[in-house]
Formats: structure tokens, sequence, C-alpha cells
């Protein structure tokens, strides 16, 4: 199997599951014990606290480890909105975010808010100068991803962060789930104060996620219970999986320039390949873009169908969002960049991770074209009368 959607998930690295399995057997304790057991798996939370918190610059009283990035972006984005209700009720975001954040914000329109979104342009960026003009006296949180998980654009974050500094008093959220293995994360020069991380995007656990949220920030907790996180999740902590999220981030921070340059080559390569195919195009930003992301629309063709195709010939693809697999609706993203539904039906993402090797590449740089002009030839078949004559569409 040649596995090519890290934007997926991606394998548990050794290291991290190395780092987890004494909290899963011998240091069992739970962290809010006052006893030696407790201790000792609170002295492990602690360091994972203060590891992450190295890797980002930040200090390790502004991380909360969460149930995933799912969560963390629901804690930020509605634990914002509700505390910040009394000054205003206006939230803006992107039309190209994770369902994760959409969906979140849309729901947060029940209760009195103000939901606004903003277009992107063909390549699924925001416009500096458009966030600027949506702002008003009653915004009080923007949050907007750092780079897309279904086309891997990355947006320009320095530019729409100083727009958004121009007015007091607003929150500013990012959602780096997908782009904190390639992009480094440095919480003082970013100037946010929220950012959502989730660990299975760099090898780490699945169902482990951190909000960073700067000291002296306000939020409305989202689960009452008990006092854990610094009464800002509740919940007992789940020890192994912050300890594994933390190895993974460390060793992800710093691998990550050699592993990028390479993600870079390889990428580059395949794309080369994929392209070379008539009626094959690349989706999202030229050059601003995730350097192990590969996203392409190939016309006349169905993307659930290429990448099936492709399972069989054993690389794993897919058509975009793993959130979203299953759902008859085209991709809100590519739509939201204008391109039209039959078009937004042929997308396919291709993603490389670390483990990506030269060999793979190399054979999938001839089986993914190979599939693709197949299925675009047995599409252009299809518009052929039973007599062989083209029908003209």
């Amino acid at each position: 199997m040649i596995y090519l959607d890290n934007a997926a998930t991606t394998a548990l690295r050794r290291e991290a599951l190395e780092a987890m399995l004494p909290l899963l057997t011998e240091t069992f304790g739970n962290p809010s014990s006052a006893h030696a057991a407790g201790r000792r798996a609170r002295a492990a939370l602690d360091e994972a606290h203060e590891t992450m918190a190295r890797a980002m610059n930040a200090e390790a009283r502004e991380v909360i480890f969460t149930g995933g990035g799912t969560e963390a972006i629901n804690l930020a984005i509605k634990g914002a909105a509700w505390a910040g209700k009394a000054v205003g009720n206006q939230i803006i975001t992107s039309a190209v975010e994770h369902h994760a954040a959409l969906h979140t914000v849309r729901h947060l329109e029940k209760f009195g808010f103000e939901p606004v979104i903003l277009p992107v342009d063909r390549y699924g960026r925001v416009d500096p100068d458009q966030l600027a003009a949506a702002i008003t006296d009653r915004t009080i949180l923007v949050t907007l991803m750092v780079a897309n998980n279904e086309v891997g654009t990355i947006q320009p974050i320095a530019d729409l962060v100083r727009a958004i500094r121009q007015h007091r008093g607003i929150l500013v959220h990012l959602d780096a789930v997908q782009s904190a293995p390639y992009i480094a994360i440095d919480v003082r020069d970013l100037d946010v104060d929220l950012i959502s991380l989730g660990a299975h995007k760099f090898e780490g656990p699945k169902g482990m996620g951190v909000l960073w949220m700067r000291h002296g920030t306000t939020i409305l907790p989202q689960q009452q219970g008990g006092t854990q996180e610094r009464h800002r999740r509740a919940g007992t902590e789940n020890v192994a999986g912050a300890v594994g999220m933390a190895t993974a981030f460390q060793l992800c921070t710093e691998e990550r320039a050699e592993t990028n340059k390479r993600l870079r080559r390889q990428r580059d390569r395949l794309r080369d390949a994929v392209l070379a195919v008539p009626g094959v195009e690349l989706t999202g930003h030229l050059r601003e873009r995730l350097p192990g992301h590969l996203s392409i629309i190939a016309r006349d063709t169905d993307g659930v169908s290429v990448s099936l195709a492709l399972d069989l010939d054993g690389i794993c693809t897919s058509t975009g969002s793993a959130c979203t697999t299953g759902s008859t609706e085209p991709s809100h993203v590519l739509t939201a960049m204008g391109y039209p539904e039959e078009e937004a039906r042929g997308a396919l993402r291709i993603s490389l991770g670390r483990t990506t090797t030269d060999q793979e590449i190399a054979r999938a740089e001839t089986i993914i074209p190979e599939t693709l002009g197949r299925m675009r030839a047995a599409a252009a078949a299809v518009t052929a009368d039973p007599l062989g004559q083209e029908v003209i569409v």
C-alpha cells in the first residue's frame, strides 16, 4: 500500500507510541490524585504542557489539551463568542474553513450571533481589504484557517492579522490543524489570541488536540465539571495522549525544515506527472501551498470513482476532507473558489507525509496518471452513441 492521504490522518510515530505506553500501563494514575501514582501522572502531564509550549514559543499555562482539533476549534469559537456577547455579536470567518469552524459559527447564529462569511479568490485566499471592510463595532471574533485542508492553500495570515489589529477588542483564532506539521507556529510573532491543533495530523494520537490561548484572554468553558486544564476544560486528562501529542509535535518541529524540503521535491515530481494528463488542473495556490499537498480536478471524471480505482491499485488518496466522506455534495471549498459543481466532483487530493518514500512516488507517478487517463477515456466513451458517433454535449 502507498499511503498518500496524510492530510486526512497520519500513522502514530514510534517515538510517540513509546512515550505513551508507560502512561497506559505503569504510570496510570489520575493526575488530580494526591498520592504518588497521581503525582507521577501529573508530572508527565505538566511536562507535556511544557513541551508543547516550547515548540510554539508559548507559556505552559497557555496550553489546553482537548479531545482533538474539532474540540479545540469549538472551544475557541464558542468560548470566545459567549465571553464577548456583552459587547458584540459578529463573528467573521471565510467560506473555505473546515466544517468544524463553519458549522460552529452557523450553530451560534441560532443564539443571536451574526456570522460574516468572507469570499475567497480562485486560489482559496481571503483578501485582507475585504476582511477589513467587514469589521464593525460589533465584531468580537475572527476565525480563519492557516492553510486549507482540501486544496493546501496558505492564507496571507500576517496581512489578515494586521487588518484585524487596526481595531481594538477583537479576538483572533487560527485553525492550524492542517498547517501545524509544515508551518512553524510562533505565537508571539503571529500576534493572535487562540490557535487550534490536532495531534493526528503530525503523527500523534487520534483524539488529542490543543487549544493555545494567550494568557489574559477570556473564554467561556464549554464543559462543566472539574477544575482540569486550569478550569478551562473539565474532565480527567488523557495523560498518555497528551504525552504522545507533545512528543510527536516536538519531533515534527525539529524535523520540519528537512521534511518540507523533501516533500516539495516529491510533490513537484508527482505534480508534473499528473498534470501531463489532458484535462487535469491543479487547484489551490500555485506557490503558497502546503509542501506535501497536491490537489487536482480531473475533468469529465468523478473523484470518488478515481479514488476507488486507485485504492484497487494500492494507492490511498481522497476527494477532499475526510470529515465529509460519504457526502453527495461537491466540495464547499471548490465551489467557494468558483468551480462549477460538475467540475468540483472531479476533485482528487493527494497528500504526502514524512514517511513517504521516493520509491512510492516513482510508482505513484506511473499509476495515478494511467488511472486518470483511463477513466477520462471511459467517460468520453459514455458520451458516444451506440453507433460509435460522438454525441455533442
